[in-house]
């Protein structure tokens, strides 16, 4: 049987801050932040998965599900291993999964996902200034075409934003993306410490148990 992950997936649209507030709480013990676009980034990309991921990241498209999951779970047992990742200390920060409404019925297995956070920014030419910057300073060719990455805006809107559709609006945590870093963090840990305490808890109770 396969572990389920508690998690909470960093959602929104490109260049709104997913990658830096998940930077951020990597640095703060308790949470664990894993970029599915950073995975897919650092595979070799003379192997065949790594073929076939760029053909897909460099038009600006969604890798496909199958794809990306098989590449996701290999990534996060191997944390496990490492012990970079423990699942029974560590809340799951997910970005970049579930992209469509097909990963979302996919990653069930997989995930416990006890809130999404939706960084919401309306205006489209701040994040695509956002993403040009960030292509110069990280050397991302997936953001470097201007053609490209209007296209991403567009598979968002037409594909990813109905994934939010998929949770109770319960669980979805709202934030505005436009403040400052800092604003932003303060939102996002609101939503997150009690999740985390709760994680605590049943591990705790668990310990508790067992002995």
């Amino acid at each position: 049987m396969n572990p389920r992950y508690v998690c909470v997936p960093l959602f929104g649209p490109p260049g709104v801050g997913k990658g830096t507030q998940g930077g951020i709480l990597a640095h703060i013990p308790g949470f664990f932040h894993l970029s599915v676009g950073d995975v897919f980034r650092s595979i070799d990309i003379g192997s065949d998965n790594g073929r076939e991921i760029y053909k897909h990241i460099s038009r600006g498209e969604l890798v496909p599900d199958e794809l990306t999951i098989k590449i996701w779970r290999k990534a996060v047992e191997a944390y496990v291993a490492l012990s970079w990742f423990k699942p029974r200390e560590d809340l799951l920060i997910l970005d970049g999964m579930p992209r469509n409404v097909h990963q979302v019925e996919m990653v069930k297995a997989y995930l416990d996902i006890r809130k999404v956070i939706y960084l919401k920014c309306t205006d489209e030419e701040d994040m695509i200034h956002r993403i040009r910057r960030r292509a110069i300073r990280e050397n991302r060719i997936d953001d470097a075409n201007e053609d490209i990455m209007r296209h991403r805006f567009r598979v968002y809107r037409e594909v990813t934003a109905l994934v939010l559709e998929q949770y109770d609006s319960s669980i979805i945590h709202e934030v505005d993306a436009n403040g400052s870093p800092a604003e932003v963090l303060h939102s996002i840990l609101d939503c997150l410490i009690p999740v985390q305490n709760s994680l605590f808890d049943a591990n705790r109770r668990a310990e508790e148990t067992a002995e």
